[in-house]
């Protein structure tokens, strides 16, 4: 594939069509970046992971999650390539895809990272926010379980403790309890919760921790803590202090570095990541950046990997590729900022956290429609696009 790199307008290439690649790709163009910008992704389509939640309940819908970037990409006159990525060379100046390689003048990798699949029988779990897919599937499963017992935990990757999800776990669990008991149906089936450690949730802040805990216990859910997962099966979770049974297992691994990263010469953290600086340049190389959880960024052990933080990540990104490409300096950093409500289905808990106060709201009815106020606001520019 030609490059665009050798007509005068710098090219710009962009890696992912999620929160992070969409939010640089506005940001270039409100700096006022004339660059020609190509988006590489496999589909020009923006799926709002974040309400997945709502999915088992039927909140939400799978076509209510996905978002056409067509008339975005338009608006913002940028080129989408449809193609996977293969690898990244040449000090990240090449990307191998699947419709060919394409060359660029910097680069801004928002890719995305990948669960990690390791336990054993991991198959016999259902990994909710691997997409629509996953997520309608465990609406399926629950609602034909009559009886029994749904399983829900969450892990984390051992050489990189920080790359952990565990927040929306906490909203299946409570969100499927909500349901249940619309559904008049909460006790023939049994709620388990389980994580390796004894204080799940960590990264939200200990007052978090707490209610946390304290919702499980007031709703009658079983909790099973401090026992490392060993293993799935169809119908059972072996930990390393023993087994219980389950019908339905919702878990989410840990999260490490995309797939294509280990055929790349690109630099990497323990954890399997991109190894990234403050200002999200990838350590070493020239003219490339990452953004969200395709990195490993410096920053403290509660940083979040969410849309939130990826969003900010992106902006410092592109800043700093405008400052580059305007011949500036490029030292704008972005900052570490947790803001989550954990949603109920009928309420929410607040969750903010930053370098200076960690902030915990107990649960609230309105938290639950500010969250669906805010997925409204943020997807708003996408589809009046």
């Amino acid at each position: 594939m030609p490059s665009a790199a050798s007509t005068e307008r710098p090219h710009i290439v962009i890696l992912g069509s999620g929160f992070a690649a969409l939010t640089a790709v506005r940001t270039l163009r409100r700096e006022r970046v004339d660059a020609d910008i190509t988006v590489v992704s496999p589909t020009p389509i923006l799926t709002y992971l974040p309400s997945l939640i709502w999915l088992p309940a039927g909140v939400r819908r799978a076509e209510d999650l996905r978002i056409p970037l067509d008339g975005f990409f338009r608006r913002h006159g940028v080129r989408h390539l449809a193609a996977r990525v293969e690898s990244v060379s040449d000090g990240g100046r090449r990307v191998q895809t699947t419709a060919g390689e394409i060359e660029n003048d910097m680069l801004l990798i928002a890719t995305g990272g990948r669960y990690i699949r390791k336990l054993p029988g991991i198959e016999h779990a259902f990994i909710p926010c691997e997409g629509i897919a996953s997520a309608e599937a465990i609406r399926d499963r629950l609602a034909s379980l009559d009886t029994g017992t749904v399983a829900v935990g969450f892990g984390a990757n051992p050489a990189e403790p920080s790359a952990v999800r565990g927040g929306p776990m906490f909203e299946f669990l409570f969100g499927m309890d909500t349901l249940l008991r619309r559904q008049g149906r909460r006790d023939k089936v049994d709620l388990v919760f389980f994580n390796a450690s004894t204080q799940p949730g960590q990264r939200l802040g200990p007052k978090a921790v707490g209610g946390l805990l304290k919702q499980m216990e007031k709703r009658g859910i079983r909790t099973q803590l401090g026992h490392k997962p060993v293993r799935f099966e169809a119908t059972q979770v072996v930990t390393e202090g023993g087994a219980f049974d389950a019908d339905l297992i919702l878990f989410m691994p840990g999260l490490t570095g995309p797939a294509w990263l280990e055929r790349s010469d690109l630099p990497r953290s323990p954890g399997g990541f991109i190894a990234a600086e403050a200002t999200c340049a990838v350590k070493g190389l020239e003219r490339v950046y990452v953004a969200g959880d395709a990195g490993s960024f410096p920053g403290p052990d509660w940083m979040p990997k969410q849309a939130h933080q990826a969003d900010l990540q992106a902006e410092a990104a592109a800043r700093n590729m405008a400052a580059e490409l305007a011949g500036k300096p490029a030292n704008a950093t972005f900052k570490p900022e947790l803001v989550c409500i954990v949603d109920t289905l009928d309420a929410g808990m607040l969750v903010y956290r930053n370098e200076r106060r960690n902030l915990a709201l107990p649960r609230l009815a309105p938290l639950h429609t500010l969250k669906r106020v805010f997925e409204s606001h943020y997807l708003k520019a996408y589809r009046a696009a």
